[in-house]
């Protein structure tokens, strides 16, 4: 379980389908992320998304709000995929971290949206990141019209890094290193 002052973020379970609905059933939602699921495909999509790697360091958490308990999102620790258009998910593996990149990420409801949720959420992951693994980069990628996320990812601390490939296409790169990180966070959790 992870929190920053407003948000719990604990690894997605098989009881999430309800969030899943509200994220990936609409379409503004996945708009820059992903092809929108069906009804049917979501309840099989989630169970592949429970999977935890690098010793429970590696996967997706539910965001909810601290004070209510609402599901509000989702976020990320998961291998960058340079082709392809999902995680390999056979790189998410119990007790080793995968040989790709690790990318940071989140999907958030419309009501969520515009509150500040993604970027406190993302700068609780980064911190996550540098204190729980021994890693030296975490990246992040985004669509090219996605201005808002790219606007978080900077908030969160990320650098942007230009084009690069990732999910098939040449897309805005950002990234992070423990040294920037180290050097350049003064309260990561808020």
């Amino acid at each position: 379980m992870l929190e920053t002052e407003r948000l719990r973020l604990r690894p997605l379970s098989l009881e999430d389908l309800d969030i899943g609905h509200e994220l990936f059933l609409d379409p503004d939602v996945v708009k820059y992320v992903c092809e929108l699921s069906t009804p049917e495909s979501l309840p099989g999509e989630l169970e592949t998304a429970t999977a935890r790697g690098a010793g429970g360091r590696l996967g997706v958490w539910c965001v909810m709000a601290k004070e209510t308990g609402e599901k509000l999102g989702t976020g990320i620790l998961l291998p960058l995929p340079l082709e392809g258009d999902d995680t390999d998910w056979s790189e998410v593996v119990e007790e080793r971290y995968p040989a790709s990149e690790i990318e940071v990420g989140y999907v958030f409801k419309k009501s969520a949206w515009g509150r500040g949720f993604a970027t406190e959420a993302c700068r609780r992951l980064v911190h996550f990141f540098f204190e729980h693994t021994n890693l030296d980069e975490l990246v992040a990628v985004t669509d090219p019209e996605n201005f808002a996320s790219q606007h978080v990812l900077k908030k969160a601390g990320l650098r942007d890094r230009g084009l690069r490939r990732a999910y098939s296409a040449e897309v805005p790169g950002f990234g992070i290193t423990r040294a920037d990180w180290l050097a350049s966070h003064t309260n990561p959790l808020t």
